[in-house]
Order: structure tokens, then sequence, then C-alpha cells
């Protein structure tokens, strides 16, 4: 199959998932086209995008300028040298009637350049529902052809709603191909905005459990405690909930240690927060770290925490791959009842779900696994089985590969396969 993967930004460290599926594809004999933004950070790149080649089959944008001037000029230029290569695309992208401000601003002019050199797709694959609206455009005005299908992965069907209202995806959920989530929890939200049920399946974001070793995790000789969490220093994150847990905690344990692996935004915030609660020789904020260096960190910890929230914003998380590769390794984990989380930490048996902003609660969890090392082994052993039988990023792209293929068969409402969790372990009910 020729496949056109349309995403944001490629390459971006913290989207592995979206990698994972590109050389999955490339493995399984396809041929992938990547369409998008420059990153902002060209040097954190995935060894992986060297390994594959991905760059050299990866189309960028053309910058577009803030100035409208300079904007108007830049884009007279490009629709004068690529106008013989496709003069109705050209035409089509500058229908202000149509599509309003997205034309006017010459923003799907610009858009367009690079798929004007493409023959046409058997699938198009949006990366993120607010993609898969420009994919829809570009498909209208024939700049790509091929089955639209649409990956709603988190923001965009949480924080992106709240902005641009509950009818955003109308018109997409009448003209594209096929729907995934990754969680039912997502995927019932798209039902609910209007998505036809039999359009849309539940497709994990999967990892490659033979990168995230398991280790039987056992009290240390010194006694300490490592705890551990990774991901990026925003509000949804709820990182502010486990620094406040761990600032309880450390009044009755002090032989405790909280990484936090991860940058952002709030950076500075914590920075203040960690002085204020007194716990600088606790916490650590280590920055980003490469796959390696946050296997090395996993690895000698004993705890995992995700305590993820509902941003103000309405961000909302599904199941998080961080805590995936933490519970591959083995590690206990402490979740939230947010989002996704609960579809993948089996409360009591993988580790413990708590309520979202409850600090307090936390450090209970904290308290209880600090005091009940022998829980620590058994709970690793069960999120390592979980997540291998849910979660393989292998068993997952064999099945991406499937639900292509049925796509390409005109029928895609015939997945009772993949409707049924004894057969499809990625489909929650």
């Amino acid at each position: 199959m020729r496949i056109a993967i349309i995403a944001g930004r490629f390459p971006v460290i913290s989207e592995t998932f979206i990698l994972n599926q590109i050389t999955g594809l490339i493995t399984r004999g396809h041929e992938v086209h990547i369409y998008a933004s420059q990153p902002e950070d060209a040097s954190k790149m995935h060894p992986n995008v060297e390994k594959y080649n991905l760059l050299q089959q990866t189309h960028y944008i053309p910058p577009i300028p803030n100035n409208y001037l300079w904007r108007f000029l830049l884009g007279m230029i490009l629709l004068v040298v690529n106008f013989a290569k496709a003069p109705l695309v050209l035409l089509r992208s500058l229908n202000f009637l149509k599509y309003a401000k997205k034309a006017i601003s010459l923003r799907i002019l610009y858009e367009v350049i690079p798929l004007l050199k493409s023959q046409p797709y058997d699938i198009i694959h949006c990366q993120f529902g607010v993609f898969a609206l420009d994919g829809m455009v570009y498909r209208d005005i024939g700049a790509i052809k091929g089955k639209l299908i649409t990956s709603f992965r988190g923001f965009d069907i949480s924080k992106y709603l709240q902005e641009h209202g509950e009818d955003i995806y109308n018109p997409l959920f009448t003209k594209g191909d096929f729907f995934l989530t990754n969680c039912e929890f997502f995927r019932q939200r798209a039902i609910k905005l209007g998505c036809n049920e039999n359009k849309i399946i539940v497709h994990g974001s999967g990892i490659d459990c033979s990168r995230f070793p398991f280790k039987p995790r056992e009290s240390s000789s010194d006694g300490k405690v490592q705890i551990v969490t990774t991901g990026r220093l925003v509000e949804k994150k709820g990182i502010e909930y486990g620094i406040r847990a761990i600032a309880k905690l450390a009044k009755h344990h002090a032989n405790i240690e909280y990484k936090i692996i991860g940058d952002g935004i709030l950076k500075a915030h914590f920075q203040e927060l960690i002085a204020e609660l007194n716990v600088t020789e606790k916490v650590k904020l280590l920055g980003w770290k490469n796959q390696p260096e946050i296997i090395e960190i996993l690895n000698q910890a004993h705890i995992f925490i995700a305590p993820c929230i509902t941003a103000a914003d309405g961000n909302q998380d599904a199941p998080v791959n961080t805590l995936k590769e933490a519970m591959a390794m083995g590690l206990p984990v402490i979740g939230t009842l947010h989002g996704g989380i609960p579809e993948l930490v089996e409360d009591g048996i993988s580790g413990f779900l708590v309520p979202e902003q409850d600090a307090d609660a936390i450090a209970a969890k904290l308290t209880y696994l600090i005091e009940h090392p022998e829980a620590w082994e058994p709970m690793g052993r069960a999120g390592r089985a979980y997540v291998e039988k849910h979660y393989d990023m292998h068993k997952l792209n064999d099945e991406l590969v499937a639900i292509y293929q049925q796509v390409l068969l005109n029928n895609p409402p015939e997945f009772p396969e993949f409707f049924d969790p004894s057969v499809n372990p990625t489909y929650v009910s």
C-alpha cells in the first residue's frame, strides 16, 4: 500500500507513537510518505528517524510568514512557480467563499505545495483530528487522493473541542472514511459528538516492549526508594500534585527521592514550588532525556506515578505511553481516574488509581507501597503482562495494516473481530 501520514510537526521526540506506526508500516513492506511542518528543535530525534531514512520521506510545508504582506508576496511566488503542476488545485485552495479564513490567510495554498507531486495514495492517515480537518480539505480540492483515516489521540478531542465547539468535527464525521481512538474513553466521546459508531474503533498506541526490559522490583540495600514521573511539564500531566504528595510523604519517610523527567512551560513554577515546600533535596527536575537515559533511570526506580488531571483548557490524556513503558519494566504505578488511564492501570493489581488533583491520595498510596515492598514484584509482573497483551506495537501494527485493508474494501463497518475483546485486546468494552 501507498500511505500518506499527515501530522503536525515531524519528527517530534515526544510522539514516538506516530514514529512506531510509520516504522511498523515500512518494515511490513508499505510505502510511507509523511507530510508535516518542520520541528522546532531538529536536534532531538529518535534514532529510528535516521535508521529508516524518514527525513527523505518527509515533505515539509513551506514556512508561513506571520507578516501578512510578506506572506502574500511569497504566496504569489509559490502560486506562479507551481501553477503548471496543478492549476485547479491551487485555484481551489483560494476559494474564499468555501474555505473562508483558511483560504484568505493563504494557509491552504502554502500547505498543499508539498502535495503537488504526490501520486494517489491508498490510505491518508491523519494523526490527530485537527490535522484530519486539513486532510479533508486537501482531498476536497484534489491535492491528495485516498481513503481518509483519522486518529483521535487526546487534545484534539478534549481541549480542541472547548476552544472550537463540539460541532467542529461534523464535516469530518460525514466525509471521513474511518476513525481510530487510542482508548474507549475517547471513542465514546467521538460517538457522542456524532461519529457513526460503526466507523470508529479503539486502536491503542503501542510501545516496543523489547526495548523496556522487565526487572523485578525489590528494596535497595540502603533503604532508599526511587520514585519517577516522565512527562512534559504542562498542566494536564498533574506533576504539581506529585510534588505535593512527595512533600507530605517526606515528613514521615526521609529516604525517598522523586525524579521528574521532562521539560515544559511549568518548569519555573515547579522550581518555585519545590523550594516553597522545602523538598529541594527530595525532588529533582531532570529535564529531557533520550530513551536510553530514561530506561536507565526507570531501571533504578521502585515506583512510577502519573498524576494526570483535566487541565483548565479541557485537555485530557489517553493511556499515556510513559505509563506503559514503566509498567513494561516491572514498576508498580500510581495513576489517576482520568481520561483513558483506567483502561491501562488495573487498580490494586498493577498499581493504584486515585482521584485527580488529590495529593493526599497519591501520598497515601505511595505510603502503602513504601511500607509493603513485597507488593512491588507481583504488581510489576501484572503490569508487564497487561502491556504485552494490549499495547505491544508489533501486534498493533499488524492490526493497523488489517484495518487499512478492510477500509480499502469499501466496507469499513465489517469489523466484528476488532470489537470483540477476546480477539482484539486493544478494544476495551
